[in-house]
């Protein structure tokens, strides 16, 4: 197997950040164009103009509180040190192992055994694990996710993953956009119009089915590598596969979460269920398979 090099993952993550806020500038403002294309009008260059602010400034927003939001998004609580002192300690020494600052840490209150990490950067960085990860698993299988979400910090997958979440909502918003034009062109239409309604309603159906389709493949191409990626480098923290391989073993016997769509990919393993060819994550028994050649 070959070895991973962090300094290669990081320079590749970091490009590929770049890359996505490009795609994802350029998604919108084709979106936001075709929206004042259709209304046309007097409305044509505000919605252009305001339409571009916003998406602006949701991106840089969405940017810079990811980890806010995701916090947020699972009602996820602080985990003090008093309280969760096993849980502090495990990341305490795995972060003087890899030389990372340590995260803020949260606790979701779900039974099912779950943990992801969220944030720009290491220096803004946060972990949260499930009520269930801490309750169910022993001490070496939550050392091996913690060391996983870990990685994922320092080979600055967050990074990639956050901007991903951010095009999820994004998306969502100008998909209802079009729906909801489609709706009051229908009510305001009339017999000279019946050729607009019908341009609205191709076009609200059609986004309606494209917008979950473009996201799932952006997610696709984004997770899949980087969960491996970062399942070998928990491996490297912990110098055994032993602790990860446990945990792994237990979630595949979760039953589905309710969590926002845009956070999902986040997770160390899909928290809902969905044909393999939609998963943002490697199916579990391929990630098992692959630590227990190590």
């Amino acid at each position: 197997m070959n070895r991973l090099s962090f300094h290669e993952e990081i320079r590749k993550n970091k490009i590929s950040s770049f890359i996505l806020i490009g795609i994802v500038l350029a998604v919108l403002l084709i979106l936001i164009y075709t929206v004042g294309f259709i209304l046309g009008g007097d409305y044509f260059f505000f919605i252009i103009i305001f339409g571009t602010i916003f998406s602006l400034i949701y991106v840089v927003g969405g940017y810079y509180k990811s980890a806010d939001l995701a916090i947020a998004s699972v009602n996820a609580k602080k985990a003090s040190g008093t309280e969760y002192r096993q849980y502090n300690n495990i990341v305490e020494g795995l972060c003087l192992a890899s030389g990372l600052p340590k995260p803020k840490l949260y606790v979701m209150n779900d039974q099912q055994i779950n943990a992801f990490a969220s944030g720009r950067d290491p220096q803004h960085a946060v972990v949260c694990v499930t009520k269930g990860a801490l309750d169910k698993l022993s001490k070496s299988e939550l050392e091996g996710v913690l060391a996983h979400e870990l990685s994922h910090i320092a080979n600055y997958d967050i990074r990639f993953m956050t901007l991903t979440a951010v095009l999820v909502g994004m998306i969502a918003i100008i998909s209802q956009i079009f729906l909801r034009s489609l709706f009051w062109s229908s009510l305001g239409g009339g017999n000279d119009r019946n050729n607009n309604n019908v341009v609205f309603m191709i076009i609200g159906i059609g986004l309606a089915i494209l917008a979950p389709i473009i996201v799932a493949l952006v997610q696709l191409a984004i997770s899949r590598k980087r969960e491996y990626a970062a399942d070998s480098s928990a491996v490297k923290f912990m110098r055994t596969p032993t602790g990860l391989i446990g945990a792994l073993k237990k979630i595949q016997s979760n039953t589905p979460m309710k969590v926002s769509g845009a956070v999902a990919p986040l997770f160390l393993a899909k928290p809902t269920k969905e044909k393999e060819w939609f998963q943002t994550h490697p199916p579990l028994p391929k990630r098992i398979a692959r630590l227990e050649r190590m």
